[in-house]
């Protein structure tokens, strides 16, 4: 039976935190100045609720996923704009060299075969394409699994990934624990305690009230991201050889060589 990740995924209609729109909206303002001009897909994209900005600055833009359902529902929200398919990220169905982008965010770690998904990326890249990759920071003190999940990555572990396939890599964090208030600090310390405890809800419908309780009013996503409703969030280069664990967030964008 195929596994649904719609509860376990940021769709249309969830309510989130303000922070997570930001995270959101850093993921899809940082791609769109890899993708003017160029042939995109998205794997992973879940709601797409980024795809619509990725798509006033490509020239051509597709949106996968392995929930179909989440695919479909996509599809006819943004009908001819981009294209979409129900698809395995370890087994792309694209022809060689078909895009200049990929993007996977917030997915590798339901991965079975991350290998896998690197090989479909050289494979699917033009000469000179790139691969941009987010992913919550197994380093973080505040880290919290999810229940789907199959590996997760640091920032380094990443960078090896794709380094071993091939591609020149640059790292990033985002969202440090240093830049919080003392109230989200201690908002962060009694996640840490409720992750050591296990007590954390495991779907997303779950942690909504925990989320009002502690972090306020909650955002309702709608159907795409738009300009100005959070802003962008600096990446942080990181040198990958040490550990990262103030971040809660890390990218890896990997290039490969041009002809």
């Amino acid at each position: 039976m195929a596994r649904d990740y719609s509860s376990v995924t940021e769709v249309t209609g969830e309510a989130v935190t303000r922070e997570a729109v930001t995270m959101m909206w850093t993921r899809y303002a940082t791609a769109a100045e890899y993708c003017a001009g160029k042939d995109v897909l998205e794997v992973g994209c879940g709601s797409a609720q980024g795809l619509g900005h990725i798509a006033a600055h490509a020239h051509y833009v597709v949106g996968g996923d392995y929930t179909c359902d989440l695919v479909e529902a996509a599809s006819r929200h943004y009908g001819s704009r981009v294209r979409f398919a129900c698809l395995d990220g370890q087994r792309l169905p694209f022809r060689d060299r078909s895009f200049d982008v990929v993007i996977l965010y917030e997915a590798i770690y339901y991965l079975a075969d991350p290998e896998a998904f690197v090989a479909e990326c050289c494979r699917v890249l033009r000469a000179g394409g790139s691969v941009l990759i987010c992913s919550a920071n197994r380093e973080w003190a505040g880290f919290n699994p999810s229940p789907f999940s199959y590996r997760y990555y640091s920032a380094r572990e990443l960078g090896a990934l794709l380094e071993r396939a091939g591609f020149r890599v640059q790292l990033f964090g985002a969202f440090p624990d240093s830049a919080e208030s003392l109230v989200r600090q201690l908002v962060g310390l009694i996640r840490r305690i409720a992750v050591a405890l296990h007590l954390i809800p495991k779907t997303m419908s779950g942690k909504a009230l925990l989320k009002r309780l502690f972090y306020g009013k909650l955002v309702v996503l709608g159907h795409e991201l738009t300009e100005g409703m959070a802003n962008v969030a600096p990446l942080v280069p990181l040198d990958g050889a040490t550990a990262t664990r103030d971040f809660k967030v890390v990218y890896a964008i990997g290039v490969l060589p041009a002809m």
